[in-house]
């Protein structure tokens, strides 16, 4: 064993494959540690790179980071809070964690998706497991894992006495009158380093590349939305974030203060919007490195307060002739979290990783009365009441290396989940029934019997791992493996319960428009997948390519059927061309696709540096029971940059493209998109102490509908399932033509 002294950048790491990596290294912010490395750490190889400091500019959303990564797509959603895809699988099927916390949304609509809980500017480090997820930072999740820390805390050097150091950034952009800044400042000495940072955000709706509606009626007297504003894209947010550590000898001990505030972010896909969320956190870690490895402990808090409402551009009122307001929804989220992992060097050959993790999160989700409303009272609609889903897991990985060609993974990790909800009743009743029926909307006979229902429900979930990698030559690697993976249901999929369409349509994370009722009988979901990925490059990785091939298939996957409210039973035949109310239900799936990744140098001259990247994801799902496609999966795309190196400047042209969406999800109505072609323009100029960025997105204005966007319902009478005012058909639009100009100093 033997201590290297290594420099720890901030960057974007992805793998494709099995494996993640670092692949794009931001010089600027750099920090010197200690650490352990006996072998090559073979779920964190090494991959090609890219600069995401352009992307803070041109975005307020951290998901979006992510889009320059093949295999990786987004759901659309707030202005903030988009939810990453990778390989076909999205929300919680992704497990994140954000600085080692395992969030989990606290909302019927996962508005407050975990990715953004972080502003992109307080990022350090992303890494993105695809595929074959090692046990080590999976589990609860089939889709793979992604990681994101903001910034490693700093020391001065020995001698150095103490050091301060800090950083300002503004940007804007022009489509939304979109602005923000950020602030982040640090007082270190060669023990203890005190950090603030915080960032603040805010836009007004887009506009669309041209008119996409026929409709300028909010529903709201005097208010109107031209034809081409994307109504509910609206959002302000405000993050901050204090931390404090200390350091002795190989050892770090540090404590951070997290603060959000979102006073509102409208959603264009979904019936309500978040009118208020504020949401705290606690984090303490230890890491150390000791004679026998490294170790590493956490312990965290999360609390989550959530307000839903109608935003301006939805219809507030419901009752002629009066202020009846529309349908709040208060939610309460709280988390609890320990985790400790170690890493072993058992012999120069042999890397052993061990950890367990402890999960408590608690849920109530509850819509209060409204006075005057004959249908939202006189009490308040319990949605989840002391809801609960408790996680316990252990891990062990077993790393060895096989001579100079081949290292393997060995993984196996299992998971305790339990879940349980309390007693519910409907806007009609005072008290939870055990008995009876009817009731308005039927809420007495739905209550009744989720009541009646075993709740408590508890998963023993086994995920395990295997992967190699090959080495054939300087210039040639290939990575492959197998996985099972599990996840246990949500709570929202398990317990919510009414049937009525005003109901279930407050209850959708996929922005498809329709309403959805939980099952409490749901299974886990388990998943089997093989890839590999093949990896040529040049001996220095000037230039390289990267072909990933991938086979899922999943058993209990949680898809969706039609069902009719007034029958209490699956809808047959289905309806068509509107909005439906659908259930959960356990069911089989496949997905299979492909991932080609590249980059290479095109000619240095007195142009300077110019170079070629790009990229091409394709992923098809199906429902192994029924035949239909699975929900929301990405057409093929692809991304070509033209870049440019020429002293401080870094410059890019991008050519993004999509097929059309014609495999739709035949029970939930799934809105066909058409293919597209964009234009976007980027340039950064460095200097030693400060940058601008600046650029434009969708050069050429272009109408196009965004394949993962969901149904368009940012404006009109939404709490009705298939209002006239808000019809069934129009996919969210992408944004229009937006210039963008960021600038970052450093002090």
């Amino acid at each position: 064993m033997q201590l290297k002294r290594i420099t720890v950048c901030v960057a974007l790491a992805f793998a494709p494959g099995a494996f993640a990596a670092e692949t794009a290294t931001m010089p600027e912010v750099e920090v010197t540690a200690e650490k352990l490395q006996p072998l090559p750490a073979l779920s964190d190889s090494a991959l090609g790179g890219g600069n995401i400091n352009h992307l803070r500019a041109s975005t307020s959303d951290t998901a979006k980071l992510l889009e320059d990564q093949p295999g990786i797509s987004l759901y659309g959603a707030g202005g903030v809070s988009s939810l990453p895809v990778i390989h076909g699988m999205a929300d919680d099927r992704v497990r994140v964690k954000v600085d080692g916390m395992d969030f989990i949304a606290s909302c019927p609509n996962h508005m407050n998706s975990p990715l953004s809980s972080i502003d992109p500017t307080n990022v350090g480090t992303v890494k993105v497991y695809a595929g074959i997820t090692p046990v080590s930072v999976g589990g609860d999740s089939i889709g793979g894992s992604i990681v994101v820390d903001s910034p490693a805390p700093v020391f001065a050097a020995p001698g150095q006495g103490s050091l301060t150091k800090g950083e300002i950034g503004a940007f804007y952009r022009s489509n939304g009158n979109a602005k923000g800044g950020n602030l982040s400042a640090t007082y270190a000495t060669e023990s203890i380093n005190l950090t603030y940072s915080g960032a603040t955000a805010e836009s007004n709706n887009y506009k669309a590349g041209g008119n996409f509606k026929t409709r300028t009626d909010t529903g709201v007297t005097g208010h109107t939305l031209p034809l081409n504003e994307v109504g509910s894209t609206a959002y302000k947010t405000r993050n901050h974030t204090l931390g404090f550590a200390m350091k002795g000898g190989n050892h770090i001990v540090e404590a951070k203060l997290g603060l959000q505030d979102i006073p509102y972010e409208l959603y264009p896909n979904q019936r309500m919007d978040m009118m208020g969320n504020t949401q705290r956190s606690f984090n303490l870690r230890y890491v150390g490195q000791l004679d026998w490895g490294a170790l590493e402990a956490r312990a965290y808090h999360d609390k989550v307060d959530h307000f839903m409402e109608f935003g301006p551009d939805k219809k507030f009122l419901y009752t002629a002739g009066n202020s009846t307001q529309g349908m709040p929804m208060n939610t309460q989220g709280r988390t609890t979290g320990v985790t400790a992992k170690a890493s072993i060097v058992l012999t120069e050959q042999d890397f052993l990783r061990v950890g367990g993790e402890y999960q408590n999160y608690r849920l109530d989700d509850w819509w209060p009365a409204v006075v005057g409303s004959a249908g939202m009272g006189p009490n308040p609609f319990w949605n989840i009441n002391n809801g609960k889903r408790d996680r316990t897991a252990l891990f062990g990985e077993w790393e060895k290396n096989l001579g100079q060609q081949w290292l393997t993974l060995l993984g196996l990790r299992y998971e305790r989940v339990n879940t349980n909800a309390g007693q519910v009743h409907g806007y009609n009743l005072a008290t939870f029934p055990t008995a009876g029926a009817g009731g308005m909307m039927n809420q007495t006979r739905d209550a009744v019997s989720f009541n009646n229902a075993n709740r408590d429900k508890t998963d023993n979930n086994w995920d395990m791992s295997a992967l190699a990698r090959y080495t054939a030559n300087a210039n040639n690697d290939i990575e492959f493996g197998f996985a099972r993976k599990v996840r246990s249901p949500n709570l929202y999929e398990r317990y919510t319960w009414s049937t009525a369409n005003m109901m279930s349509i407050m209850n959708n994370f996929v922005g498809d428009g329709n309403g959805y009722i939980g099952d409490v009988n749901l299974r886990p979901e388990k998943a089997h997948t093989l890839s590999a990925t093949f990896d040529w490059h040049a001996t220095d990785r000037d230039w390289e390519f990267k072909a990933t091939p991938y086979y899922t298939r999943v058993t209990d996957y949680i898809d969706a059927v039609q069902w009719n409210g007034a029958t209490n039973a699956a809808r047959a035949p289905l309806l068509t061309n509107q909005f439906v109310v659908l259930k959960y239900a356990n069911q089989s799936a496949r997905l299979y696709g492909l991932d080609l990744s590249g980059h290479m140098p095109l000619a240095k001259n007195g142009m300077g540096e110019l170079g070629l990247k790009g990229l091409l994801t394709y992923t098809n799902g199906k429902n192994r029971n029924t035949g239909d496609d699975l929900y929301n999966i990405m057409p093929l795309n692809a991304k070509l940059t033209f870049t440019q190196k020429l002293g401080g400047w870094d410059n890019g042209i991008e050519l993004v493209a999509a097929k059309a969406k014609n495999q739709l999800s035949d029970a939930r109505n799934e809105i066909r998109t058409p293919g597209y072609g964009l234009v976007n323009l980027r340039a950064t100029y460095s200097w030693k102490q400060a940058r601008i960025d600046f650029g434009v997105e969708n050069l050429f204005d272009k109408l196009y509908a965004l394949p993962l966007g969901g149904a368009y319902a940012g404006q009109g009478t939404t709490m009705a399932i298939n209002p006239v005012d808000m019809p069934w058909g129009i996919p969210v639009p992408g944004i229009g033509r937006s210039l963008y100009a960021g600038a970052t100093v450093k002090f």
